[in-house]
């Protein structure tokens, strides 16, 4: 397993061993002490799953504390542009984002503390999308950035992306006021 750190403390891109043989190929998606001698050292107690059609844009997404998330994610079938935004109000890269191609051919995995908003575009139809949570999902603690903040300037490269109406009416950064 390799750990690339990237421009944002604390977000990690994760390139687990993966094993090919004629059959097809073996990896592990997660092992605890492998992850914590990473020093990915949280709980994971929620699994969630998404399937999407091309073009389909979710997020960008946070829980706030006391249920705050820390994400372990990853595409099981197809390809996303994942993103994370830093929401950590004292943090130098406040208001910074980072992007990555997820994809069931280069098996990489991202993971995302708490304090970020995340949010992922489909590349492919039928996409499966996975990640592991460290804390329950609450209603009452969801939150969010809309997707097309100019002050982020996240390009998505996608021209007419499938968005819900909840995810429309997210705030802008400037209209935020960061839980973290």
């Amino acid at each position: 397993m390799e750990i690339q750190k990237t421009i944002i403390e604390g977000v990690l891109v994760i390139k687990p061993q993966v094993f090919y043989d004629p059959r097809g190929y073996f990896f592990e998606p997660y092992n605890a002490d492998r992850y914590k001698s990473a020093g990915i050292e949280f709980d994971f107690i929620q699994d969630n799953q998404s399937l999407s059609q091309k073009n389909a844009l979710r997020g960008l997404h946070f829980q706030a504390p006391p249920f705050d998330q820390g994400k372990l994610v990853r595409v099981v079938k197809g390809a996303v542009i994942d993103v994370v935004v830093d929401i950590r109000k004292h943090s130098l890269t406040f208001g910074h984002h980072f992007k990555l191609e997820l994809s069931e051919s280069n098996f990489l995995q991202l993971w995302i503390p708490p304090g970020f908003a995340h949010g992922f575009v489909t590349l492919e139809d039928n996409t499966i999308f996975e990640y592991k949570c460290t804390n329950y999902y609450n209603k009452m603690s969801e939150g969010g950035i809309r997707w097309n903040d100019e002050d982020i300037a996240i390009n998505w490269n996608v021209s007419e992306p499938i968005i819900s109406d909840k995810d429309l009416e997210l705030p802008l950064l400037r209209d935020f006021i960061s839980p973290f």
